[in-house]
């Protein structure tokens, strides 16, 4: 099972083209979205391509591949627009023995981690900035943002297969891996 896991879309179908140009170039199972899908949210500037209804018809055409975690900035009338569910604040994926925790970030995050084990996985978006460390023994991720990117970082994503993350800029260019079968 191949994973493309992206986050922080916030409207912009510009960004929303191009990430599911990367998730059939990748050959990607499924798309898991981290949160903050159609709105802009009120402390962003409105990204390139800002349409949310075109970012809902994007999605909705990929609904039987798509899983997705509720962000900030989604709200019940979003849930109107998507016929997948988006509205859920977190969703756990096994990955062999170790569990992922895929949330937005704005509850759980680096600093208020969930309840999980060592070696576990805490995957969230919320910050717009790529991320991988570990705190605590629990491996915190972060795809960066789709359409507003922060702190330099580059508009992308990550693959998950096989146990490998792989973060990649929206044009493919990988720039930082972690093998979760590297953990003791």
């Amino acid at each position: 099972m191949k994973y493309l896991i992206a986050s922080d879309l916030h409207g912009s179908a510009t960004y929303t083209e191009e990430l599911l140009a990367a998730y059939d170039r990748e050959g990607a199972d499924r798309l898991l979205l981290l949160g903050d899908l159609l709105y802009h949210g009120p402390r962003n500037d409105l990204p390139d391509g800002y349409a949310p209804k075109k970012v809902a018809e994007l999605l909705n055409a990929r609904r039987g591949e798509i899983l997705s975690v509720r962000g900030n900035c989604e709200a019940e009338v979003d849930q109107m627009m998507l016929d997948f569910p988006a509205l859920a604040d977190y969703c756990l994926l096994p990955v062999g023995c170790r569990t992922i925790f895929a949330t937005h970030g704005h509850h759980f995050n680096r600093d208020r981690l969930p309840p999980l084990k060592s070696g576990d996985v805490l995957l969230y978006g919320h910050t717009h900035v790529p991320l991988c460390e570990t705190v605590a023994g629990v491996v915190c991720m972060n795809p960066g943002s789709v359409s507003i990117p922060k702190e330099g970082s580059p508009r992308g994503y990550m693959t998950l297969e096989n146990g490998r993350f792989r973060w990649k800029a929206l044009a493919g260019e990988e720039y930082r891996t972690f093998d979760l079968n590297a953990l003791s």
